[in-house]
């Protein structure tokens, strides 16, 4: 099928999987930013952190708006409302939305406050995390963990359209 005769509706998936692509994939990437940032600069921690609450607010949140109001579009054009794969993906909005703005944002916040303090205690010598970075930092990896696979089973049982 030439792509100028293609369905509204499939524009719209496109926008909806763009939306997951663009808002979701940096989740991804943040181990390894993390890691590879305290490897190579610990006083950048910081802004490291910083960086993450500002894309949260600025293209995870804003995706999975997209995502949603596509979604919905999706399963009303489609009548899909009854699927389960609709209603995972329904509920996983509502969860990740939920985590992204009432866990990770003011976690971030909480990490960049906590690890300027730690790198201005350092004064000029090397960067010692407080126990308190470490354990933030580590709760937040682990709920991070949990948001990715959640963003991972979602986009497995949306491939499959499960339930339909």
């Amino acid at each position: 099928m030439p792509v100028d005769s293609a369905m509204f509706w499939q524009y719209i998936l496109a926008v909806h999987i763009i939306a997951v692509v663009v808002g979701f994939g940096m989740i991804f990437a943040y181990p390894l930013l993390g890691v590879a940032g305290e490897h190579l600069d610990p006083r950048a921690m910081p802004w490291f952190h910083r960086m993450q609450s500002m894309l949260t607010q600025r293209m995870i949140n804003p995706g999975l708006l997209v995502v949603l109001i596509a979604g919905i579009y999706l399963a009303s054009k489609l009548h899909q409302w009854g699927t389960f794969y609709v209603q995972w993906g329904l509920a996983m909005a509502v969860v990740l939305g939920g985590l992204f703005g009432a866990y990770f944002i003011p976690n971030e916040r909480k990490l960049a406050e906590i690890a300027a303090r730690d790198v201005v205690a350092a004064g000029e010598g090397e960067v010692q995390w407080s126990r308190e970075y470490q354990n933030l930092r580590a709760r937040v990896a682990s709920v991070g963990t949990l948001a990715s696979l959640l963003v991972l089973i979602t986009i497995v049982l949306m491939t499959i359209q499960a339930g339909a």
